[in-house]
């Protein structure tokens, strides 16, 4: 359920500045930031047909790389923004993960550029991979990455 709405950089911050960082919540936190009327879940027409590309981060690590993940999505700093749902980050006890999750799984150009464009905003050298809803649905842990960058 949305428990805030923002439509400004400063209401952006007004939330950003009162809530806890991943570092700071319990492990299996999930926190969401999805664009307005998009659920974050599989099953919302708008990402049914998409996916998600994953990063994995140790705790050091994962507040500043949800910020400018934040910040690169809601400042609009990717070419293909507009296939972004939104953005999660999972609290784990031994690393974090924050995944984009997309409208069109199908448009490799499109999904290419994004994830490409998010490890360079984020610095991140390792490689990301893409993976289906689809395919997450159908083979949980198995869903294979259909893309890489």
């Amino acid at each position: 359920r949305p428990i805030y709405t923002f439509s400004t950089v400063e209401e952006f911050w007004s939330l950003y500045n009162n809530i806890h960082r991943p570092s700071r919540l319990a492990a299996g936190a999930d926190l969401h930031c999805f664009k307005n009327r998009i659920e974050p879940k599989w099953e919302d027409p708008v990402c049914a047909g998409g996916g998600k590309w994953t990063m994995t981060f140790p705790k050091s690590k994962s507040d500043t790389c949800w910020l400018y993940t934040l910040l690169a999505m809601i400042g609009e700093q990717f070419d293909h923004g507009d296939e972004i749902c939104g953005a999660v980050v999972n609290v784990r006890s031994r690393q974090e993960k924050i995944a984009l999750w997309t409208k069109n799984a199908a448009n490799e150009p499109a999904q290419m550029s994004i994830g490409k464009q998010w490890k360079e905003f984020l610095d991140y050298n390792d490689m990301i991979g893409f993976i289906f809803h689809e395919d997450a649905k159908k083979l949980d842990r198995g869903a294979k990455n259909k893309y890489t960058t």
